[in-house]
């Protein structure tokens, strides 16, 4: 892809993968990947893409949700927002929902709101996808 920065090798990946939610002023959390082979970002497209070895699924322990991630994630982004989010399912009871946006919005910067496919959102504290350094 035409003017995107790739990094390889897991550390890397997750050092750039960090740096980028930050800047976006999203939780250094939001991707507990494992594994990760290539982080992509373009940023004139305003996309970013990962792959990691293989499925993971992730319980997010204050909030107890549980969520998929598939070897290949991508989605667009912007300042305090991802969207059109490939491969990432939330388990709603007993169904796996396909993730379309995160955002955090500018009045309440403590709360990350995650929208479904399915137009169904819930928000939760930010600090719940905070990585503890």
């Amino acid at each position: 892809m035409h003017g995107a920065e790739i990094s390889r090798g897991e550390s890397e990946c997750k050092k750039k993968l960090v740096e980028l939610l930050k800047e976006l002023s999203l939780p250094n959390g939001l991707f507990p990947l494992e594994n990760i082979e290539e982080f992509g970002y373009n940023k004139n497209a305003g996309f970013i893409w990962l792959v990691q070895k293989k499925k993971i699924e992730h319980t997010f322990r204050k909030i107890k949700q549980v969520v998929s991630y598939a070897t290949e994630v991508a989605a667009f982004v912007e300042k305090g927002k991802l969207k059109k989010i490939a491969g990432v399912k939330t388990k709603e009871l007993l169904l796996w929902l396909s993730v379309a946006e995160v955002y955090i919005e500018e009045a309440s910067k403590e709360k990350i709101t995650f929208k479904t496919g399915t137009g169904l959102s819930d928000s939760f504290d930010v600090s719940a996808f905070e990585l503890i350094e």
